[in-house]
């Protein structure tokens, strides 16, 4: 038996997601677009930080690329320490490997994640797959 053929999906980012457990204090994060919704080669992560808040310390094995859809905030490289702006509109690429945290004094919303997924993000959500 063949393949399905590739199909096109539009997610609503407004639309309840799968809550994957990435953050240290005062925020949320929602998988978008994962593996439990079909994803292969790409993954989204609604994460939204407020007054303090920050994620855990995230590593990945491939690439990963964050857009900043409102507010600001920073990432902090937790390899040296360095810590830089984020503002609305903003691109940052994390390479293979780094440690980083992405953290917000305010309020951001941020949309993003590895490029493929990352089956770690995604470990502890089996029995939530196909529920959003």
């Amino acid at each position: 038996m063949s393949s399905p053929p590739n199909t096109v999906r539009v997610i609503d980012t407004s639309s309840n997601g799968v809550t994957i457990p990435i953050i240290e204090k005062n925020g949320e994060a929602r998988a978008v677009l994962w593996p439990g919704n079909g994803s292969r080669f790409r993954s989204f992560q609604l994460i939204s930080l407020f007054d303090g808040g920050a994620t855990q310390a995230l590593s990945h094995a491939s690439d990963c690329v964050y857009y900043v859809v409102s507010g600001e905030g920073q990432i902090v490289d937790l390899g040296s320490d360095t810590v830089s702006p984020l503002a609305e509109g903003a691109m940052v690429h994390i390479d293979a490997g780094d440690t980083y945290r992405l953290r917000s004094d305010t309020k951001v919303v941020i949309l993003g994640g590895p490029c493929p997924p990352d089956p770690a993000l995604y470990a502890d959500l089996a029995a939530a797959e196909g529920a959003n």
